[in-house]
This record gives C-alpha cells, sequence and structure tokens, in this order.
C-alpha cells in the first residue's frame, strides 16, 4: 500500500482516525469555497489534498485496530458534507456567473449522488448490500477533480449529473428484483 509510511508515521504520532475524517470535510470545504470564486485550479489542487485525508483515516482506522460502528458513520457523512459542499461552491460560482442552466445541472448533480448514497444506505438496511451502479462517489470526486483541474467544470457536472443520475435508477432496479416478496 502506497499509504503505509504515512499511516505508520501516524500512528506513531497517535492521531485518531476521526481527526484525519474532520480534516478532510474541513479542507474539501475549504475548496468548495475556492470554487465559489471561480479559483477552480486551486480548488482541484486543495480537493487532492482532501482526498488524501479521506483515503488515511480509514487505512490508521484498520492499522490501529480502532475501526468502529461511529467511525464509519462519520466517514459516510463527511462523504456526504464534502460532495454537498463541493456541489454547492460550483453552484454558487454559476448562479454568482448567471449560468442558471449550469446551476440546474449542479442542482442535479448534487441531488442524484446524495440519492446514490442513500439508496445505498436503505438496501443496507433492509439486509441488500447495493454497491451496483457506474458512478459511486470515487467517480463523481475523480470527475469533479478533473473538471476543476482543467477548467471543464460545467462538464465535468453534466457528467456528474448524468452518472449519478443512471445509478439511481440502476440501484433501484436492483433493490427492486432483490426486494422482491415471494408472490410479487
Amino acid at each position: 500500500m502506497i499509504a503505509a509510511p504515512l499511516v505508520r508515521a501516524l500512528e506513531w504520532c497517535r492521531v485518531p482516525p476521526n481527526a484525519l475524517t474532520i480534516t478532510g470535510v474541513v479542507v474539501t470545504i475549504g475548496a468548495a469555497w475556492l470554487a465559489s470564486e471561480g479559483r477552480f485550479l486551486a480548488a482541484g489542487l486543495v480537493l487532492g489534498g482532501a482526498a488524501i485525508f479521506d483515503t488515511l483515516d480509514g487505512a490508521l482506522a484498520r492499522a490501529t485496530g480502532k475501526t468502529s460502528r461511529f467511525g464509519s458513520i462519520l466517514d459516510s457523512t463527511g462523504d456526504r458534507v464534502s460532495e454537498g459542499a463541493l456541489l454547492a461552491g460550483i453552484g454558487i460560482w454559476f448562479g454568482q456567473s448567471g449560468n442558471s442552466t449550469a446551476l440546474m445541472v449542479t442542482l442535479v448533480a448534487l441531488i442524484s449522488s446524495f440519492l446514490v448514497s442513500y439508496i445505498r444506505a436503505r438496501g443496507e438496511v433492509i439486509g441488500i448490500e447495493c454497491t451496483v451502479g457506474l458512478f459511486t462517489r470515487t467517480e463523481r470526486v475523480i470527475v469533479l477533480a478533473l473538471g476543476l483541474f482543467t477548467g471543464f467544470v460545467f462538464i465535468s457536472v453534466s457528467v456528474v449529473a448524468v452518472g449519478a443520475s443512471i445509478t439511481v435508477v440502476e440501484r433501484l432496479l436492483y433493490l427492486y428484483r432483490e426486494g422482491k416478496e415471494p408472490g410479487e
């Protein structure tokens, strides 16, 4: 694992995994603020830094034996806050720029991204693991980061809006097939 030396250093410094989760969220909010100002390259670079924290928190928890149900919930919550903040920042930029079409597409990306995660969680509540779909969080963050790095933000948000919407339908159909009661 490429992060192993960092994990060992964090373990030696006694950094709690949840501190990394929270730091990643705060750093992503910084990226969202930069995006809201149209400073897309800087936002992409900061988002890259946040991704490091997002990767290390779980690895550190596993390495130190500090995995917990709360840590899992905090991580998932942090992911939603981070993704929502980033898309909100991008949406603010589009709104301030007077681009109502781009703002609406960003809102579709935000809603469908949240639904992808929500549907998975609801499936797990009824005992069905639901990881199917084209656009999980990893793909969405990569596409958004690429858009920020290249300046093709509207295209990346559009790809996320379409991809996440397709994933919502994929997951709903999967849960429909898997969750049918006998005789339905």
